[in-house]
């Protein structure tokens, strides 16, 4: 066992009252955000909550809900889009929700998505406070609530669910509960494609945990037992206090066991749906023009901009977010941040720029990495109150308008 696993998680009520300051300023930069794009929607004549919950991937959602699986557009082209695309779990919420009440699936999008952001919330100030302190975990969810595109996190669309799922698994892949943690993975993988990054987080952090189990009882072996606290920072990182027992090693085990069913299941699903065998998904997203490239087609759409101007300056802008993105990376790494949350950070981060998906997607995509923001809130828990105060309020309101003007222009997909 590590020391980060050792460490006794506080109650739930505990726990609530002590994000409670998170959440509250959560609440509060959503609101605005929302009602600058009521106020906004209203001036153009446009229904806002139509926005939230009725266009882009919300239509898909609710279809998939209403009607099932096999809807699909062909287009002009020859593209096939397909509502096999869309993992199941935010449909089958939205089915629950209008079965047990007179609301709608689209309202039942938007009500799952509310709940959602929330425990997203809640879950990123979890681990950043496990990570760094009660502080830099407020300033972690005020930073993921002030993101450009945050308005996403109150539409009818997964990023929320996912990223809730996500966090809560981390969570408890810092604490040792891998059941948990397992099982958290399984219901990310039902929600989106980049589930994947949970799975690899479990099985990463697990494995890294039966290493130092051996080595630990190897040390033991030698009359060598190391009684040193590890860095506290990383499940399977630190020198070991003394190896797991066969109790914790089963779940452990159990956890790495159920982490990928919810992704190879599906996946599976739709190819002996498809009748194209194992890789039938891939074909699916192909119809969408999605895929996993390296990155050559978002490169080749960046050099493209520098052939006129201004189109120059977006391509400039395209190459310092992709930088900025990298350095935040590589800081977390310097950090020593705990092995699940780099690993995780890794896999969304590698799925969403080197794919070949809509590049207009890609700041939403990325929205679940969560942990990227993790230098940022460490420092601004380092300011004085009302200095990090200033900065959050003055993002917040920049992230409002946009947010408004960005669902009032083009906006997702």
């Amino acid at each position: 066992m590590t020391d980060l696993e050792e460490r006794a998680a506080p109650s739930r009520a505990g726990a609530l009252r002590r994000a409670a300051p998170a959440l509250a300023g959560y609440a509060a930069v959503r609101a605005l955000g929302l009602l600058a794009l009521f106020l906004w929607s209203a001036a153009r004549d446009e229904s806002a909550y139509t926005l939230l919950t009725a266009r882009w991937d919300a239509l898909w959602y609710v279809r998939v809900a209403e009607l099932g699986y096999g809807y699909e557009v062909r287009l002009a082209n020859g593209d096939v889009h397909s509502n096999l695309a869309f993992f199941p779990l935010l449909p089958w919420l939205e089915r629950l929700v209008a079965a047990v009440s007179p609301l709608s699936y689209a309202d039942g999008g938007f009500l799952v998505s509310l709940f959602a952001s929330f425990a997203a919330a809640w879950g990123i100030f979890a681990v950043a406070d496990r990570v760094y302190g009660r502080r830099a975990g407020v300033c972690a969810v005020l930073l993921w609530a002030v993101l450009p595109v945050g308005i996403v996190q109150s539409m009818a669309y997964s990023e929320s669910l996912f990223t809730a799922l996500a966090a809560w698994s981390l969570y408890a892949m810092m604490t040792g509960r891998w059941v948990t943690a397992g099982t958290l993975a399984l219901l990310a993988g039902l929600t989106r494609p980049v589930g994947l990054a949970v799975v690899a987080a479990v099985w990463v952090a697990a494995a890294a945990s039966f290493i130092g189990d051996r080595r630990a009882a190897d040390s033991v072996g030698d009359g060598r037992a190391d009684d040193s606290v590890g860095d506290g920072r990383a499940a399977g990182q630190g020198a070991p206090r003394a190896p797991a027992g066969p109790g914790t090693r089963t779940r452990r085990l159990l956890g790495m066991l159920l982490a990928p069913l919810g992704t190879v299941g599906y996946v599976l699903w739709v190819g002996h749906r498809t009748g194209k065998g194992p890789l039938g998904y891939l074909d699916v997203q192909a119809g969408w023009r999605n895929g996993f490239d390296g990155g050559y087609a978002f490169a080749r759409f960046v050099a493209e901009k520098f052939t006129s101007f201004p189109a120059a300056l977006a391509g400039v802008g395209l190459i310092l977010g992709v930088a900025s993105v990298v350095w935040l990376y590589v800081t977390g790494v310097r950090q020593r941040q705990p092995l699940p949350l780099l690993v995780y950070t890794g896999v969304v981060t590698a799925l969403a720029l080197c794919a070949s998906s809509y590049f207009g997607s890609k700041p939403r995509l990325l929205l679940p990495a969560f942990p990227l923001l993790l230098p940022f809130a460490r420092s601004l828990a380092g300011l004085r109150m009302r200095r990090s105060a200033v900065v959050l309020g003055s993002v917040a309101v920049a992230s409002a308008v946009y947010g408004a003007f960005w669902l009032n222009g083009s906006g997702p997909p």
